[in-house]
């Protein structure tokens, strides 16, 4: 089996950005080690403190944005970073070359009961003239991303990896490195399986409403087949699924808060996952359009998200198709 390093020197990888890479999985690495000690490590259960998004943070999301921020920050090559747990982004060193965008613990809301979670990491260029203290260095559509991926943490630590070359997995040894496990993935154009949290559809559009209902009618239905739903509250468990064996998972635009496009954050979680997406040749769309095509306006917006198969993307699109004029299509252009 090839080394992570080994791999990226046969795809002709950039130096540079290999061994930005390496130090990300050093501090995945140790976000894997501490969250398999658990409760022994007295990292459970939350504090007192809420991010910049008004949410409650558990201990281990704390820990795991402190372990990426003291690893990258180690590296000359990052002049600066942006986390969903930081309000503002951190500048690194002003010589240097990438700034990384992440979610150092997706899904945290599971940590306590011992279910899937996982790092989403994105790395841009620094924009010429630019530091990485600016936040407008960050605003770049998710085209401009030349790597993007994530660490799952389960049963073992897997990383789904890209650099515009195809999407491929490597898990984590007992060695400490990431060996090649699955290349080339490839996404089913076609599934019968949906991921979305039923107990938010009142608050849907009618269109969204509309797509799952016949969703739901299976062989009955217009799509004359059943299909399966599952819901794991962790995106990257549920792209994981996706990449793994096909499927769409949407977090669509809902009334409760009409301000926001969705509750997924476009830079730490919207344009990574969907870079993996498309590069296994599925489709990543707000239901109006794509999701790299955004051009970001701020570093912690939010977008909503349907993502996966690429058949099953575009009949949830063919769904939003005459209502371009609405709330949440006016939000996420």
């Amino acid at each position: 089996m090839l080394l992570l390093s080994q791999f990226l020197k046969q795809q002709e990888t950039d130096d540079n950005l290999i061994d930005l890479i390496g130090t990300l999985m050093l501090a995945c690495k140790e976000v894997a080690i501490q969250l398999r000690e658990g409760a022994l490590a007295g990292v459970l259960g939350s504090t007192e403190d809420t991010n910049v998004q008004g949410e409650t943070q558990k201990k281990m999301d704390v820990i795991a944005n402190d372990l990426l921020k003291k690893f990258l920050l180690d590296n000359p090559l990052v002049a600066g970073l942006a986390s969903e747990e930081e309000d503002l982004p951190v500048a690194g060193n002003p010589d240097g070359r990438y700034l990384v965008t992440f979610d150092p613990l997706d899904g945290s809301s599971n940590i306590d009961i011992n279910v899937s979670v996982g790092t989403i990491f994105s790395i841009l260029e620094l924009p010429e003239g630019m530091s990485g203290a600016d936040e407008a260095a960050y605003l770049q559509a998710g085209r401009k991303q030349i790597a993007a991926g994530y660490v799952l943490y389960g049963q073992s630590a897997v990383l789904s990896l890209t650099t515009g070359k195809g999407v491929n997995f490597f898990t984590l040894a007992h060695t400490g490195d990431f060996l090649l496990t699955r290349d080339n993935i490839e996404i089913p154009a076609d599934t019968n399986e949906f991921a979305i949290n039923m107990s938010n559809q009142r608050h849907w559009e009618p269109e969204m409403q509309s797509y799952i209902d016949e969703l739901l009618l299976g062989v009955e239905g217009n799509r004359g087949k059943n299909f399966n739903m599952r819901w794991i509250a962790s995106m990257v468990a549920e792209v994981h699924r996706v990449l793994t064996r096909g499927g769409i998972f949407a977090y669509p635009w809902d009334k409760r808060d009409e301000s926001k496009p969705g509750k997924l954050r476009l830079m730490y979680e919207g344009n990574p996952m969907s870079f993996l997406i498309e590069q296994a040749g599925g489709l990543s769309t707000t239901c109006y359009g794509n999701i790299m095509d955004i051009e970001p306006q701020k570093i912690h917006q939010r977008v909503a998200v349907a993502l996966g198969s690429k058949n099953e993307v575009e009949t949830a699109m063919e769904f939003h198709r005459d209502s371009a004029d609405s709330k949440a299509a006016r939000l996420n252009r």
